[in-house]
C-alpha cells in the first residue's frame, strides 16, 4: 500500500494519503489546516486521484480542508455522531483558537460544508480506491471518533517492524498517550471503555497511524502506554 503522511501547518495533525500503488485512486485521511499545497504535490508526484476522504472525527484541526479537497464530487466519510460538526466546526471551536488561526494565516476563517457527506457507523466496511476499511467506533475524544482499519500495511514497513495490518487511530490512540477528553463532546468514561473494548483487542501486529505524533504498534502500546497498562478491568 502506497502511504504518504505529512503534518498540517497547525497542531501537527497528520494527513495521510493511501493508495494501492502509484497512478491509481487514493484515500485521503484527515485533511487538516493548510494541507492543500502539500497534498497537491503528493497527488501529482504519485499520479493519484482522490476517491474519498475519511475523517476520524470532526474537530477543526482534522477537517479544516475537507471541503476544498473533496470538491463537488468526492465524498467525505464521517461517523453519524460527529456529522453535526461538519455544519459549523468553527462555531464549535474555541473563539480564541479561531482568532489564532486567522492571525497565523492572515485571513478571515470561513467554512463551507462539504457537498457530499456519507455517514458511517460502527463495524461498517468500506470499499474505496480498491482498498477495504473497517470502521471502529471509539467515542471519548468526540462522540463520533472512529478508527479505520485495513488488512494491509505501507510499502516497505515489514522490513522495519513485524506488522500485518494498519489502524488509522485518529485522536483515540497516540504513541504513549491518548486523545484528550476535556473538550466539548469529550467523555473520559467513554474513552476508557473505547480503550478497553476497541483498542486493547487489536492484535499486536497492528501498525498504528495516529492523528498526531509518530507511528507506533499495538505491541509497543500494550506494553508501554500508561493509559493501556493502567486500564481498569
Amino acid at each position: 500500500m502506497l502511504t504518504v503522511a505529512f503534518p498540517a501547518l497547525a497542531f501537527d495533525t497528520n494527513c495521510y494519503v493511501l493508495a494501492p500503488s502509484a497512478g491509481e485512486e487514493c484515500v485521503i485521511v484527515d485533511p487538516g489546516i493548510g494541507v492543500e499545497e502539500t497534498l497537491r504535490e503528493v497527488l501529482t508526484t504519485h499520479r493519484l486521484r482522490p476517491a474519498a476522504v475519511l475523517l476520524t472525527h470532526g474537530h477543526v484541526d482534522h477537517v479544516w480542508s475537507v471541503t476544498p479537497v473533496c470538491g463537488a464530487d468526492t465524498a467525505a466519510y464521517i461517523h453519524t455522531d460527529d456529522r453535526y460538526r461538519l455544519v459549523d466546526p468553527l462555531g464549535n471551536s474555541n473563539p480564541g483558537l479561531v482568532a489564532m488561526l486567522e492571525q497565523q494565516f492572515g485571513s478571515k476563517a470561513r467554512w463551507a460544508e462539504p457537498s457530499n457527506v456519507v455517514e458511517i457507523k460502527d463495524r461498517a466496511r468500506l470499499r474505496v480506491a480498491g482498498m477495504d476499511f473497517e470502521v471502529l467506533h471509539a467515542p471519548g475524544h468526540t462522540e463520533g471518533s472512529v478508527m479505520f482499519g485495513t488488512d494491509t500495511v505501507p510499502d516497505g514497513i515489514r522490513d522495519q517492524v513485524e506488522v500485518d495490518r494498519t489502524m488509522l487511530s485518529g485522536d483515540v490512540l497516540f504513541a504513549g498517550s491518548i486523545g484528550r477528553t476535556d473538550l466539548p463532546g469529550g467523555d473520559h468514561g467513554a474513552m476508557m471503555r473505547s480503550l478497553r473494548d476497541v483498542v486493547l483487542p487489536l492484535p499486536d501486529t497492528t501498525l498504528v497511524l495516529p492523528g498526531h505524533y509518530h507511528a507506533t504498534t499495538m505491541a509497543r502500546e500494550r506494553a508501554t502506554n500508561p493509559y493501556l497498562t493502567d486500564l481498569p478491568a
